[in-house]
């Protein structure tokens, strides 16, 4: 049965692609996209708990016969990348255009087929493959919804720096595939005899390649300009299905390629622990900045990849140094803050183009929207954004609190490094998470509150459907942890040879390992959060009755003003983080002034402010400068002059027979 789903999902999604390509109509391809979507969420609900079976497919690439299996972590992150793709397929792109829909639809189809493959393929080859048709279909999605007049730059840079980490990954794949005399990622997880400074080499490959698509530094910095390019629809595939795709591509080749023992494998957690966790204080600040709905919640699925890269940098290292335990609950733990994240990010992205809808815009600012449409639509954007600010008792806050109980199990090793590397990560954390929460308080208060003195908007019953079913997952998902939690045992069985989950739950407490160190309960707090509530609504009820409210303007000076003249805004809400961190956003202020009759009567003020990027200036800028000079150079080859050419040609042959001559 779970064999003829997975079928029947690629089928799906293969037949949406030629549907998309050579119908008048793109309906029927969404359709087939959304079925296809089922039929993966049905799979890895069956597969999950149970048996993984492998799909022999019945052709070699090379001497490598083609596998397919889907392991207990790849259906647990599979499944919940659906969900919102499932909702992102049935409600389409916002581009008016059927063309550009058609086109969106097709990319869709090769980003989900490739992410399969990612997740499902057993050798390197098919692997990377797979990795290069997520990646097309990413940018064939950008460039099809044309929302962007100049979204060709942004897209081109993706694919640039992803191209940059697939070579990356093809020469790690290489070096394993030298060393097991094989390509089948089997063989690749057999203990292999791997020189010390080898091991460090992949375990950087691997990080560097895999970080390109999750958005490690320096690549986060694709990351604002593609989405902001895109529509949420797009938005919700990449922080998805794609990124949890990379992730678990990651995640496999640290915990079963690489040797698990000595001083390089110490050092490569560190420098994993290291990286994720500066990339999540980066982002998470980058976001915070960011006035336009697609770019902020593009650098906070970076950041939340930074957080889950970290927490399996610990898993390593708990691993390296002899805690089965540890390093199973932080591996479940990476899991569990994915599975949160795919639900509420997802969520928050079809909300941003419910606004798109409405306002035309993506800007982040104080229109009303949430007392001018449905409230199911409101509480949907609610628990996401709860969930991804870490309240309780969201899924968000449960990944979150498990994060730095993995951290502080750090404290009980007998390593130095390992300890002092904990806790600075933890630290570093702390501040990722109150940053995070100014950041959702900000993209819910001035993105959906607010006065916009305009008439009642209703967005589609569909849309307001799928954002509160979407928003109602996160909160399910926490609510059932320490049930959810238990299908990932045979994960953890397979991996550390311990059934972790069984230790994370005591009853409806959720615990790290053991009651006596900490515990929460999701599912008590929603039963008891509305209790509770009754105490502030009775005493509200109660003073109604007792006093009377008078409503007054707010003060301007004596004057009164429009509410959306004095209204806070983005900028303002964040102007205090950016001038106290001004070493890390390097902001630019400009300031024009255009004058009307004479120089003392100010007609306009142009303001403008930007946030320097990091890398750009010292990076990405110098290489793009190199580039263009070889290219100069190179031109010559396309110069059309025959006797050049002939040349060429003469002087190949020549090094062909010597090398055959003299080359033994």
């Amino acid at each position: 049965m779970q064999s003829d789903l997975l079928l029947a999902t690629v089928a799906l999604w293969g037949l949406s692609l030629l549907a998309a390509l050579f119908l008048p109509s793109g309906i029927p391809a969404r359709i087939g996209l959304a079925l296809g979507c089922a039929c993966g969420i049905a799979a890895a609900l069956m597969i999950l708990p149970g048996a993984e079976p492998t799909l022999s497919l019945g052709f070699r690439v090379g001497d490598t016969p083609v596998q397919f299996q889907l392991s207990g972590g790849a259906c647990w992150l599979l499944l919940f990348g659906l969900l919102p793709a499932f909702f992102a397929s049935v409600l389409g792109t916002t581009t008016s255009s059927r063309t550009c829909s058609k086109c969106w639809i097709a990319g869709l189809a090769m980003s989900l087929l490739g992410a399969f493959g990612v997740f499902g393929f057993q050798d390197a080859m098919s692997f990377l493959i797979a990795w290069e048709v997520m990646s097309l279909g990413g940018a064939v999605m950008i460039l099809g919804e044309r929302l962007s007049k100049n979204a060709g730059a942004p897209v081109l840079f993706m694919l640039a720096l992803l191209e940059v980490g697939a070579v990356a990954i093809f020469f790690a794949m290489l070096l394993l595939g030298n060393q097991a005399n094989e390509w089948s990622f089997a063989a690749f997880a057999q203990p292999q005899q791997l020189s010390s400074p080898e091991t460090l080499v992949i375990g950087l490959l691997l990080l560097f390649g895999f970080g390109a698509k999750l958005g490690m530094l320096p690549f986060y910095e694709w990351f604002p300009a593609a989405y902001g390019s895109g529509s949420g629809a797009t938005g919700v595939i990449f922080s998805g299905v794609v990124l949890n795709a990379a992730f678990y591509a990651l995640a496999r080749g640290v915990l079963q390629w690489l040797p698990h023992s000595g001083e390089w494998a110490t050092s490569i957690a560190i420098i994993m622990i290291a990286v994720g966790v500066i990339s999540a204080i980066l982002t998470i600040f980058m976001a915070f900045q960011e006035e336009d709905w697609r770019r902020l919640l593009s650098l906070s699925s970076a950041e939340n990849a930074g957080v889950a890269v970290g927490v399996l940098g610990a898993s390593l290292l708990f691993t390296v140094i002899g805690s089965p335990g540890p390093a199973a609950l932080a591996w479940i733990v990476c899991l569990i803050h994915l599975a949160g994240h795919s639900l509420a990010k997802g969520t928050l992205f079809l909300t941003a183009d419910g606004v798109f809808t409405v306002n035309e815009s993506y800007l982040i600012r104080q229109t009303g929207l949430l007392r001018r449409t449905s409230a199911f639509f409101g509480i949907g954007a609610l628990f996401g954004a709860m969930s991804l600010a870490a309240l309780p008792p969201q899924a968000g806050f449960v990944s979150e609190w498990y994060v730095f109980q993995s951290l502080f199990h750090g404290m009980q090793s007998d390593t130095i490094a390992a300890r002092l590397t904990l806790a600075l990560a933890a630290a570093g954390l702390a501040l990722v998470v109150a940053v995070a929460l100014a950041t959702f308080a900000k993209l819910f208060g001035i993105g959906l509150l607010g006065d916009g003195h305009a008439d009642p908007t209703h967005l589609s019953w569909l849309r307001c459907g799928a954002v509160f079913l979407l928003g109602s997952c996160v909160l399910a998902l926490a609510v059932g942890m320490p049930w959810w939690v238990q299908t990932l045992g045979a994960s953890s069985q397979a991996l550390f040879g311990v059934n972790v989950p069984f230790m994370m739950k005591d009853d409806w407490l959720l615990v790290p390992l053991s009651g006596h160190f900490a515990f929460i309960s999701p599912s008590k707090l929603v039963i008891a959060g509305p209790l509770l509530a009754l105490i502030p609504i009775g005493l509200l009820l109660i003073s109604q009755r007792t006093f009377r409210f008078r409503r007054a303007p707010v003060w301007s000076g004596g004057r009164r003003e429009d509410a959306r003249r004095i209204a806070t805004t983005s900028l303002a809400f964040s102007n205090a983080l950016r001038t106290f961190y001004g070493f890390i956003y390097g902001p630019t202020h400009n300031l024009e002034r255009e004058y009307d009759h004479g120089p003392y009567f100010v007609k306009r003020l142009i303001f403008n402010q930007e946030v320097a990027p990091i890398f750009g200036p010292y990076l990405f800028s110098p290489l793009v400068r190199l580039v263009r000079k070889i290219a100069d150079k190179v031109s010559i080859l396309q110069s059309g002059y025959l006797n050049f050419y002939n040349a060429l040609i003469g002087s190949l042959l020549v090094l062909i027979l010597g090398l055959a001559l003299f080359y033994h």
